[in-house]
This record gives structure tokens, C-alpha cells and sequence, in this order.
């Protein structure tokens, strides 16, 4: 007597068990393995303060104010289109650089920056046009409060201030406000730039809306340097 088997069978079965446990592997994967973050999605605070200055500087924030020693002119005072120059400071080890977009009064600006307050969750973001208030004793702009998404108003930090760097260009008003020397011009060329997709995109818009002082592209090796240093 003999006995017919379907020998499809078992191949079949192997099928059926893949196809089911392939799904929870991914879901598992998923949970334990989350995609990182893209690096354009993560937006430095350096290299979004030189594109819209148009201060040619490298490195990391901490070092700008040193940096700009002999080559930008410096001050106490803020005035727009200059960058706000903060040391390490804290767990903001690395500093932080913003634009000076409008002067309200003595004591508060408005600041365009990268890389301060999440938003929704998300580190390495713009904010644009945000409150930084001048919280030193002499109104000398050596300690400043900036506005914190998270909480809707000044952060309670009052954080120690190198002082502004003045970009090459300014205009007649920015000349008698800060009695700018020339500069020494920065003979780096310009080249193509890393950012991409959505980041690209909302940074040109910041410069359409903000008008940035300087044409200069961004440099590569110098994006890259940022990105290593920080």
C-alpha cells in the first residue's frame, strides 16, 4: 500500500510562519531601533548665523568672539545684522551665536537663531524674530534672558554675554551706530551648501522674509567643520 504526500506542504508552511512573524519583527525593530534623525533635519546654531550675518567665522560659537579679534569690529552694544555672541555657559558647553534682526529698546532686541528652544519635540530648529532681554545691572548687555518655546516666554536663565560682532556690510545708520572699521575681507569661495530638503527650504525662506546682510554662500569644509566641532 502506498501513501501519497503533498510535499508542497511543508514549503508552504515555512511561507505562512515567515509572512506572519515578519511583521512583528518589524515592529519590534521599530520600537527598539528608531530611526535617527536625518542631518538635515537638525539645524546648527553657527552655521544659520553666518548665512544670515554674512560673518564669515568658523567653529564652534564659543570661539567666535575670538575669532572675530582683528578682523570684525566688536562691541558692547547690539545693532541689527550684528550677531550675538554667548560663551560656554552651563550644559551649553559649545556657546551659541543669534542674528540681531530689530532693536526695540534699550534693553530688548529681536534675534533670529537656530538650535535653542525644541519645538514640538525637536532639537535644531529656527526661531525667528524672538525676545532676548538685557538683564545686567548697568544695561551693558553683558547678561541677556532669551525667549524659551517650551514655556511661551523669557527663559529663566540669565546667561553671560561676550558682546555683538558687526558684520562687514552695514549700512549708513549701523555705521555712526557702531563707528565700524573695515574689516578684513574673508578669501575662503564660496561653495555648495549641505543643507537640504525642509531645512533648506525654511532657510531660504528666512532669508527671503529677513533679507540677511551679506550674499556670500555657505562654504563646505567650513559646514563640515561646524558639524564635527559640534
Amino acid at each position: 500500500m502506498s501513501v501519497c504526500m503533498n510535499a508542497t506542504a511543508p514549503k508552504d508552511l515555512v511561507i505562512s510562519l515567515r509572512n506572519a512573524i515578519i511583521p512583528i519583527l518589524l515592529v519590534l525593530q521599530a520600537i527598539m531601533m528608531p530611526t535617527p534623525a536625518k542631518a538635515e533635519d537638525y539645524l546648527q546654531c553657527v552655521p544659520f548665523a553666518r548665512e544670515l550675518s554674512g560673518i564669515q567665522i568658523y567653529g564652534d560659537a564659543h570661539s567666535w568672539w575670538d575669532q572675530a579679534g582683528g578682523v570684525y569690529q566688536r562691541g558692547r552694544m547690539p545693532a541689527e545684522g550684528a550677531v550675538l555672541s554667548l560663551p560656554g555657559y552651563g550644559a551649553m558647553r559649545l556657546g551659541h551665536v543669534a542674528v540681531v534682526r530689530k532693536i526695540i529698546d534699550d534693553r530688548t532686541i529681536l534675534i533670529s537663531h537656530a538650535n535653542w528652544s525644541p519645538i514640538e519635540g525637536r532639537r535644531g530648529q529656527i526661531e525667528r524674530r524672538v525676545t532676548a532681554k538685557d538683564v545686567s545691572a548697568q544695561n551693558d548687555w553683558s547678561l541677556v534672558r532669551i525667549w524659551y518655546a517650551p514655556i511661551g516666554k523669557l527663559g529663566t536663565t540669565a546667561y553671560p554675554v561676550n558682546g555683538f560682532i558687526y558684520p562687514a556690510q552695514q549700512s549708513q545708520k549701523a555705521s555712526r551706530q557702531w563707528a565700524v572699521a573695515t574689516p578684513k575681507r574673508d578669501s575662503r569661495k564660496p561653495s555648495r551648501s549641505l543643507f537640504d530638503g525642509n531645512l533648506k527650504a525654511e532657510l531660504a525662506q528666512v532669508a527671503e522674509q529677513e533679507r540677511p546682510v551679506g550674499g556670500e554662500s555657505r562654504d563646505l569644509i567650513g559646514e563640515l567643520l561646524d558639524r564635527v566641532g559640534s
